[in-house]
């Protein structure tokens, strides 16, 4: 079984913008030569914030169902295990077990309208 890694080389093209939802959230699961990395992207407009898919409290992946990262409203990250809610922009804890503590941040950016890790 191949480690879980949690960080990816830059310049690594994910997929292009557009299929990923204004205001909406998308994974990413990455084979690497030194193992496997799982990821989520969320964006906003042009713009993409990237975390480690991982929950600081219980270390699992935060979606319990595929792409779904955000609450309802869709302003906050939500694990759907524990109920642990953060901020998209820095992934800080602001309610549930694990207030305080923050996701690792996965840096990504656009390219040429590709989501590219930075």
């Amino acid at each position: 079984m191949s480690e879980r890694l949690s960080a990816t080389p830059p310049g690594v093209a994910l997929a292009p913008l557009a299929t990923i939802a204004d205001g909406g959230a998308r994974n990413f699961v990455l084979q690497l030569r030194a193992g496997r990395f799982h990821g989520f992207v969320v964006r906003r407009a042009d713009q993409v914030v990237g975390y480690v898919d991982r929950c600081p409290h219980a270390g699992v992946p935060l979606a319990q169902t595929l792409d779904d990262y955000l609450d309802p409203s869709g302003a906050l990250i939500a694990c759907s295990w524990h109920g642990a809610l953060f901020t998209i922009d820095d992934g800080l804890c602001v309610g549930g077990p694990c207030v305080g503590q923050r996701l690792t941040a996965w840096p990504v950016t656009v390219v040429d309208g590709i989501v590219t890790t930075a």
